[in-house]
C-alpha cells in the first residue's frame, strides 16, 4: 500500500498536482490542512481513497477539522495541528494519541517535516510542499509504505524544483 501525506499546500493546487504526478499511483492520500481552495478539484486528481482536513487558514471550506481510519492494522488520527499547540512541540499530541489509542498520528501547520517513529506512537508531520520553514526551505512531502508483512516505512520527499523555486530570491 503507498499513501502520498501533504500539509499546508495554501491554495498553490499546481504544488498538489505535480507532487501527485511525481509519486505516480497511490493507494490513499492524505492533506493535513491549509488548503485555502479548491477542495473539490484536489479531491479530483486523487483517484484513490482520500482524507481531508481544515487547517486554520482553511476558511469557508467544508471540511473536518480532525479525522480518524485505520491503515492496515493501525488507528491514524490526522488535524492540523494549530490546536494541539505543535509550534512549541508534540507532547500534547503525543499524550492524545496514548490516551486514546492511536498509533500514528499526523499533523501540519509548522510547515516543517517531523518523524518520531515510537514504540507506542508514531507522530508525523509531512512538511509543506508550497511554503517550506525548515532550514534549506525545501519542498516536502512524505510517502508511506505498508509492505506485504504490515511493516510501515516512512520517507520524506522533496517536490522537484519548479520555475518559482530558481527565483525565491528574486520576489
Amino acid at each position: 500500500m503507498r499513501i502520498l501525506v501533504i500539509s499546508d499546500s495554501h491554495g498553490k493546487n499546481d504544488d498538489v498536482k505535480q507532487v501527485l504526478e511525481q509519486v505516480g499511483e497511490i493507494d490513499m492520500f492524505i492533506h493535513l490542512g491549509d488548503i485555502e481552495r479548491g477542495p473539490e478539484y484536489i479531491r479530483s486528481l486523487a483517484s484513490c481513497e482520500t482524507h481531508m482536513i481544515a487547517g486554520n487558514n482553511d476558511y469557508d471550506i467544508a471540511l473536518p477539522d480532525t479525522d480518524s481510519f485505520m491503515i492496515a492494522d493501525k488507528k491514524v488520527f490526522i488535524t492540523h495541528g494549530h490546536r494541539f499547540y505543535v509550534g512549541g512541540g508534540v507532547e500534547q499530541l503525543r499524550q492524545y494519541a496514548l490516551e486514546n489509542g492511536y498509533d500514528i498520528v499526523m499533523y501540519g501547520h509548522t510547515h516543517v517535516p517531523f518523524l518520531e517513529v515510537g514504540d507506542d506512537v508514531t507522530i508525523l508531520n509531512p512538511g509543506s510542499i508550497s511554503y517550506p520553514r525548515q532550514d534549506g526551505r525545501q519542498h516536502t512531502f512524505m510517502m508511506i509504505e505498508v509492505d506485504k508483512d504490515g511493516i510501515f516505512h516512512y520517507t520524506h520527499g522533496l517536490l522537484k524544483s519548479s520555475l518559482r523555486d530558481l527565483y525565491r530570491g528574486f520576489y
